[in-house]
């Protein structure tokens, strides 16, 4: 609170120029803006179709964009549109109107009404050439730079332009708004819609443009894609006429195929084998060797037949294996095979019947078990060679299979890229052959005046320098480190404050008047409450009866302080001696003439009986000069003649020289009670100032505190 008021207490001390500044400041505002002329907006609009879904019909109809690309394409349209090469078109435009319509926008500038006719007409050709091709003026050519300047004048030149113009999207719409403001109405509307106009064709030619080099490029591409898919088909398809492979996957499986069936009628053929071939060795173990002989000596020409047969058969079979199982050959095995059946059967009925009847048919089965373990046997080595052979072409296959995969992987990527590229080439064929989506669907028309802005300039004016004012004496309150409240000293001293005493520059003080007359002056009278509070504050805390009065540095008020107080104590009826200490500046000896000296009294020239001891209120003046205390008498002599004074006055007052002086203070400080500091209100303290701090300190409970002189 005390930190708002000191604030409040230095706004109120420059008050006037808080409040001359913002008055000046409105003034001056007010002859600037009177004569502004008044300000007219006029506003086009353009749908740009990004968000509107009834005219995409690509890539929207399909996906929904994200709400960042669409702000992004909002973004460039709206900066293509404030574009420098936009903007100078308007400048053209506007430049060309003013020179050839017989009532311009805006008064033609001086430089433009000096020229002659020949001039304006090539300044007028100069300007719809750069219009027609779209070209900037060089500003390193004199003659375009000249044609500049002239836009500068007329404030044409597309930074002016760009000063006064607003184009921003509407919302969340597909529209961007395009606004202009002018002191013409009609120049507002041209602008507006000469820039909306300008950037549809601009934007069109570009679209298109970039439209044919896709299509050309791509084109180009699609053609070279093709070319690259048929190079690696017709590879492909040379490779499989040369090496014969027709479908790789197919004559693999058929070959797999065989070769598991043949690999199936070989295992049976081994396992038929085995199984005849135990068949046998069983039935000749129950013919003994005799009848074994008679039996074949009976059969010897029957079984010459049947051995014929039989390799007949075989020879067969062999033909139907090399020849993949065909029917034909099955009808003939079949044929042979009931002649053989015939020729056992007949052998049987040949047989010279033996004795051992039982025996009769393990005979006929035998032969016919042998008969079959030929032909399994036969037909093995057939069975066996055939599926080396399959093995051999499957194994040929494998090197292919991974050339045809290759070759047809590249086929694959190649179509992939080729149909890519086509679908982007119709797709951008398709996009090209549409009209652009920009339409000027709202022209501007010339506005009514604005609101004017006038009054709030001025007021804006003041208010800034008001707040400009109140800022700048912030800073300098904030940067401020001089003492202007006692809670400042007591902080930076680490030392009580007694009281303050206000300043009374600009007054004559008569303290006789001040203390026996009822004033009614308002400073007076706070002077003199402020002399009660520090009176009762010494008066509280002086235990014995010597005060010492002293400051930092001289002319911080210790005179005044010490007669203010003596006339403080004396309207308490209490007898006061005022000693003037300060030998080199005895300002007290000087206001108020005694008869009696210091260096009388204490060297023994005057004894204490030669003091008017009856009066209240008495002052020992000393004569002054470059002089210490104790160059007049000793300390004990000082200190008897002291004893002798306080039997006499209730309170002695010793003002003494300013700390700057401190070996001068400190011989009068051993013969005081208690030391009061006065402290100037507004100083600074220093690095002297709190070594002199420091001693004080120093005196402990002798050091009473500090009054803080001089306040405001």
């Amino acid at each position: 609170m005390e930190e708002i008021n000191r604030f409040l207490r230095l706004l109120n001390k420059h008050k006037y120029i808080i409040i001359a500044i913002p008055m000046i400041a409105i003034i001056i505002a007010f002859f600037l803006v009177r004569n502004l002329p008044d300000s007219y907006v006029s506003q086009a609009q353009i749908s740009t179709g990004i968000v509107d879904e009834t005219q995409n019909i690509f890539s929207r109809a399909q996906t929904s964009s994200k709400s960042y690309d669409i702000y992004q394409e909002f973004s460039n349209l709206v900066e293509m549109m404030r574009m420098k090469k936009m903007l100078d078109q308007i400048s053209y435009k506007l430049i060309l109107h003013d020179l050839t319509a017989p009532v311009p926008f805006r008064p033609l500038s001086k430089e433009i009404k000096h020229l002659s006719g020949s001039a304006k007409n090539k300044i007028v050709a100069t300007f719809q050439n750069n219009y027609n091709e779209t070209k900037s003026l060089n500003l390193w050519n004199k003659e375009q730079n000249d044609l500049h300047q002239l836009l500068l004048a007329m404030n044409y030149d597309s930074e002016s332009i760009r000063g006064k113009l607003k184009t921003y999207r509407a919302g969340d719409s597909d529209f961007i708004n395009v606004e202009y403001e002018s002191e013409n109405p009609e120049l507002s509307a041209f602008v507006a819609n000469t820039l909306c106009s300008e950037f549809i064709k601009y934007y069109t030619v570009l679209v298109k443009t970039n439209q044919l080099k896709a299509n050309t490029f791509l084109g180009t591409l699609l053609k070279e894609k093709k070319d690259a898919m048929n190079e690696k088909i017709l590879t492909l398809r040379n490779y499989k006429v040369a090496n014969r492979v027709l479908n790789l996957n197919e004559q693999s499986s058929q070959l797999y195929e065989q070769i598991l069936q043949f690999s199936n009628r070989r295992q049976e053929a081994i396992e038929g084998i085995a199984s005849k071939g135990g068949a046998i060795s069983e039935i000749d173990k129950k013919f003994n060797p005799g009848e074994r002989g008679y039996l074949e000596s009976t059969l010897t020409k029957v079984n010459q037949d049947i051995v014929g047969t039989r390799e007949d058969l075989r020879n067969l079979y062999d033909l139907y294996i090399e020849n993949n199982f065909e029917t034909g050959y099955k009808q003939s095995i079949d044929s042979l095979q009931t002649v053989l059946n015939s020729q056992i059967n007949a052998s049987t009925d040949q047989f010279i019947y033996n004795p051992l009847v039982s025996k009769q048919a393990l005979v006929e089965q035998k032969l016919k078990l042998e008969i079959e373990l030929d032909l399994a046997r036969y037909s093995m080595h057939s069975m066996e060679k055939e599926l080396k052979q399959l093995n051999q072409e499957f194994d040929k296959l494998v090197p292919h299979e991974a050339d045809v995969q290759s070759m047809e992987r590249d086929v694959e990527v190649a179509s992939k890229e080729y149909l890519d590229i086509l679908d982007k080439f119709n797709q951008s064929s398709m996009e090209s052959a549409f009209s652009i989506k920009l339409k000027f669907i709202q022209q501007a028309m010339p506005g009514l005046a604005q609101a004017s802005k006038k009054m709030l300039l001025i007021l804006l004016s003041g208010i800034i320098t008001f707040i400009f004012c109140l800022m700048v004496l912030f800073i300098l309150y904030f940067i401020d480190k001089r003492i202007i409240a006692p809670k400042d000293l007591a902080n930076k001293t680490r030392l009580p404050v007694l009281g303050v005493l206000r300043s009374m520059k600009g007054f004559i003080i008569n303290l006789e008047k001040i203390w026996h007359t009822d004033t009614s002056e308002p400073v007076l009278r706070e002077f003199k409450d402020q002399l009660r509070s520090i009176r009762f504050e010494i008066e509280n805390d002086l235990k014995d009866k010597v005060l010492l009065i002293t400051s930092l540095s001289e002319g911080e008020g210790k005179t005044l302080l010490t007669l203010s107080l003596a006339f403080a104590w004396k309207m308490t009826n209490k007898r006061i001696l005022i000693i003037d200490g300060n030998f080199r500046s005895p300002r007290i000896s000087q206001t108020i003439s005694s008869s009696v000296y210091l260096e009388d009294y204490f060297t023994g020239k005057v004894n204490l009986e030669d003091i008017q001891v009856n009066q209240n209120f008495e002052l020992m003046a000393t004569r002054g000069g470059d002089l210490s205390i104790f160059e007049l008498v000793s300390q004990d002599i000082i200190n008897e003649r002291i004893e002798r004074l306080k039997r006499v006055f209730d309170i002695i007052i010793i003002e003494t020289a300013a700390m700057d002086q401190m070996n001068l203070s400190k011989e009068w400080i051993l013969f005081a009670n208690k030391v009061v500091g006065i402290f100037e209100y507004g100083q600074v303290i220093d690095e002297e100032k709190k070594q002199r701090i420091d001693y004080f300190v120093s005196l402990g409970e002798k050091f009473s505190g500090w009054i803080l002189n001089k306040t405001v």
